[in-house]
């Protein structure tokens, strides 16, 4: 296991949209690997910024720490070295929460996402989170994103909080599911004064990620081929070392939104980019609005997220992760059912997904 005595000493760019990944099940509910690694090697071949594993969308509360791990190592060996992975940690002690972070750092990841401790609420005062995160960062060997996300944890970071956290050396950024375009702008604007950092990027100022200066260990940073899924065995091939070429580019504190709608109205506040379940099963959908934004056509930036925002309001904001997996299902990727006690989706409830993505299909 990775242990480190101070913080990662680089940062990682967390810029454009990013999917956040379901966690397959078998009927039984074990996990199902072999479809964890179909889906992460589909969405290496799109043209998502990377990935995060075990975020509320992977429903990280449902798995054991053993699972968790698992689940982890097996995301990162099937991703595409190009995509930054994050890895949800966050847990009720912050010995816990770094422990997992560890293992995020042995499988080559990027960056860590910690939410906010729930179990005591009550006791989770400003003095407390502030500490639980400075902890948590102060011996990470990830840089770490924070994780707002009020709808499950019964805590809104205060902005003022946020702005605190953010001048600590290894905190690089935010992502807020609040859904408050303002918010993001108060974000963005309260944060301005934290430190800027120099994050290795390549010549086209895309993320250089930890797996593609890793060197190259069998079982890790390998690519499933499309003609194995074909097949339905996933086989690990090393691909061939290529040199990398860098540049640097300088960064602030970065805010990511965890909201499909707005999501233009955050970029044009400030925001980096968005974090999305709707990106699970429609990523194609969620990233021509960022790249429709990034050249500069708001009208057909716009006119993209209006056909994204009604679907997502539905399948991601009230059916919630049974809703996004059957969505998956239906546009290709694997999503089966989410582990009790949470429901699956109804007959007509499949059917209202089917239509609604009648004309989202990647």
């Amino acid at each position: 296991m990775v242990r480190s005595s101070g913080f990662y000493n680089g940062t990682m760019l967390i810029e454009g949209i990013f999917a956040a990944v379901p966690t397959p099940f078998y009927p039984d509910e074990r996990v199902y690997f072999r479809k964890l690694e179909a889906n992460m090697a589909r969405y290496s071949r799109g043209l998502l910024s990377g990935m995060v594993v075990l975020g509320s969308t992977g429903e990280a509360v449902m798995l054991d720490d053993a699972e968790s791990r698992d689940v982890l190592r097996v995301a990162a060996e099937s991703t595409s070295p190009e995509k930054v992975l994050i890895a949800g940690v966050g847990r009720e002690s912050v010995r816990a929460t770094v422990e997992l972070a560890e293992a995020a750092a042995e499988f080559h990841y990027d960056a860590i996402l910690v939410r906010t401790p729930t179990y005591y609420g009550p006791l989770m005062s400003s003095a407390a989170v502030l500490h639980y995160f400075r902890s948590v960062a102060d011996r990470s060997p990830l840089p770490v994103l924070l994780y707002n996300i009020p709808k499950f944890v019964p805590y809104q970071m205060p902005v003022e909080l946020v702005s605190e956290l953010a001048q600590h050396p290894n905190i690089i950024g935010i992502k807020d599911s609040n859904g408050d375009v303002e918010r993001i702008r108060s974000l963005v604007e309260s944060t301005r004064t934290a430190p800027r950092r120099t994050v290795t990027v390549t010549p086209v100022f895309e993320a250089v990620t930890t797996r593609m200066l890793a060197p190259k260990v069998e079982g890790t940073g390998n690519f499933v081929s499309a003609s194995d899924l074909g097949s339905g065995i996933a086989v690990a091939a090393a691909p061939p070392a290529v040199p990398v070429k860098t540049r640097t580019k300088e960064v602030g504190f970065q805010v990511m939104t965890g909201s499909t709608a707005g999501l233009v109205a955050s970029l044009k506040a400030g925001a980096a980019g968005a974090v999305l379940g709707f990106a699970a099963c429609a990523p194609q959908a969620c990233q021509e609005v960022y790249l429709a934004w990034k050249d500069h056509d708001l009208r057909l930036a716009e006119e993209k997220e209006l056909r994204i925002a009604g679907p997502s309001k539905r399948v991601v904001g009230q059916l919630g992760i049974s809703g996004v997996k059957y969505a998956c299902d239906f546009n290709g990727y694997y999503g089966g059912r989410a582990r009790a006690p949470l429901l699956p989706v109804s007959g007509d409830e499949k059917a209202e997904i089917e239509g609604l993505l009648a004309g989202i299909r990647n």
